[in-house]
């Protein structure tokens, strides 16, 4: 079920990317009267045919997913009737064949923005950046930090929760510059830390290693093992759990906090355990069996129950960031610049080598972090969505011969020097880029399968 949910979650996020990508071509090739033959999602044998509109479009649905392409009127690729030629691409001023191109990666950025703005008018909710323990010695004793603190703003961007934190971290450390963070303590007095982010590299990171690498843990939400809800069917019902219930302790071993009883659960699938519960002010012994299911690879032991959390419990650790429709519009303006920001300045240390070829991730990686976020719920999904429509527009601007960015640099050519670049040099080019989005490719599909087998 997990690789048909990430199948499923991959091929619809995908497919929404590429046919916003190429619907910006199309429609900038409409409005320039340039005539479209046919519309693509994906390559390969056609699944799905459809003409449509006045020119008979035809929109297809190829069987191989991973991109798209919108096919204009050009004489360079056949005989163009006299009475179209008007409607040709090759045919139009160079400003206008610039504007075509160019509308698909910026198509993917305003999608972004619109993703994002949806995001952040919904509200995204995440736990408050409190600082649970610093190790003694590390980069962020030496700088500042203490436990119970709360992170305030970094470099003066309001953080609300650890998500914002460790962003705007990334980014500092991305640039290799010294980071101002606000801290406050439990008596709520504020003051300044200054963190040195340059001895933290980019594979640090994309190894989840930055928070260890400066010292500091996250506060664990502390949640008491009483029994919230309980799904229906679940071995927890049969069990005889009923909401309220404190689970004491599990074959004799004393239980103090959920964690502990949700670790004991999934070490013990379909093995017999002996329950002490507190209810009504009376212990009681149950005998449960958790259900083997597999997760990542793993058999674990789930029981079908939720936690009872309280209002002023969940208050006190997490936190809502959310915005009215005008302010989150600026925020996922700003958003997306970041992460375009962001991409390029990763892709450039990869070029020069100050970061390793490990953090291209392949069509199999995008799968599966498609499907996680699906099943995490529909922000998670949308903030996916939104950093790979970036990705894609960042990519896709490229100076690299058969992307747009290398179509972008023969207009520029074109324009510099007053004639088109030859036949001849764009065939060299091609071959040169197929050569290199081969080998990126071949990269990134190596990179999938360590992980995958990792």
């Amino acid at each position: 079920m997990e690789f048909i949910n990430s199948l499923l979650a991959f091929i619809v996020s995908i497919g929404i990317l590429i046919t916003f990508h190429e619907y910006g071509h199309f429609c900038v090739a409409k409005f320039f009267d340039v005539k479209i033959l046919r519309f693509s999602i994906g390559f390969g044998k056609s699944i799905f045919i459809k003409h449509f509109g006045k020119d008979e479009t035809e929109f297809s649905i190829a069987a191989l997913p991973l991109g798209g392409y919108v096919k204009m009127l050009d004489s360079r690729e056949g005989n163009v009737a006299k009475n179209e030629m008007n409607r040709e691409f090759n045919g139009k001023p160079l400003w206008q064949r610039f504007c075509i191109v160019l509308a698909g990666p910026v198509f993917n950025f305003i999608l972004a923005v619109i993703l994002y703005t949806v995001i952040y008018t919904v509200g995204v909710q995440g736990l408050k950046p409190i600082i649970g323990e610093v190790e003694s010695s590390s980069m962020g004793a030496k700088s500042g930090f203490v436990a119970k603190q709360e992170i305030v703003s970094v470099n003066g961007i309001i953080t609300p929760t650890w998500s914002n934190v460790v962003d705007s971290l990334v980014s500092q450390t991305v640039s290799g510059d010294t980071a101002k963070i606000t801290v406050k303590d439990i008596d709520g007095i504020q003051k300044s830390v200054y963190l040195d982010l340059s001895r933290i590299s980019i594979d640090e990171i994309a190894d989840g290693k930055l928070l260890k690498k400066i010292g500091i843990v996250i506060e664990k939400l502390e949640i008491a093992p009483i029994i919230g809800d309980i799904v229906k069917n679940s071995p927890g019902e049969a069990s005889g759990l009923q909401k309220n219930d404190k689970i004491i302790a599990v074959n004799d071993e004393i239980i103090e906090s959920w964690d502990e009883w949700v670790e004991i659960i999934r070490r013990s699938p379909n093995q017999q355990l002996n329950i002490d519960i507190l209810r009504n002010e009376t212990i009681k012994n149950i005998a449960l069996v958790p259900e083997n299911i597999l997760e990542n690879g793993k058999n674990i032991g789930r029981i079908g129950v939720r936690p009872e959390i309280t209002d002023d419990l969940y208050e006190s650790y997490f936190a809502l960031e959310q915005y009215s429709l005008h302010l989150a519009i600026l925020k996922a303006f700003d958003k997306t610049w970041e992460m375009s920001v962001l991409t390029l300045k990763v892709l450039g240390k990869i070029i020069i080598g100050d970061a390793s070829v490990k953090n291209l991730s392949g069509p199999i990686s995008i799968a599966k972090y498609a499907g996680q976020s699906a099943s995490i719920g529909f922000t998670a999904l949308l903030t996916f969505l939104a950093i790979v429509s970036i990705s894609l527009g960042v990519l896709n601007l490229l100076p690299i011969p058969l992307l747009d960015g290398g179509h972008l640099v023969y207009y520029i050519i074109e324009f510099i020097t007053g004639r088109p670049v030859s036949d001849s040099m764009q065939i060299i080019g091609q071959q040169i880029g197929i050569v290199l989005l081969l080998s990126l490719m071949s990269i990134a599909l190596y990179n999938d399968f360590i992980r995958l087998l990792g």
